[in-house]
């Protein structure tokens, strides 16, 4: 997923394009709290529905 692209009010997602950091693509997020995994997960949840299409054509 793009950087730009995601939607993350937190601010917990870091911009690792260019990098040449495998398998992170563009956007790293670090989990430092079990209390963050619900956020964490949603952001997840943006990036699995973008790959998917979400319904919409890819």
């Amino acid at each position: 997923m793009a950087f730009p692209d995601i939607n993350d009010p937190k601010g917990l997602c870091i911009d690792v394009t260019g990098r040449g950091r495998w398998g992170n693509g563009d956007v790293e997020v670090i989990l430092t709290s079990l209390d963050e995994l619900p956020y964490v997960m949603g952001l997840v949840r943006q990036s699995f529905e973008q790959q998917m299409g979400n319904g919409q054509d890819a």
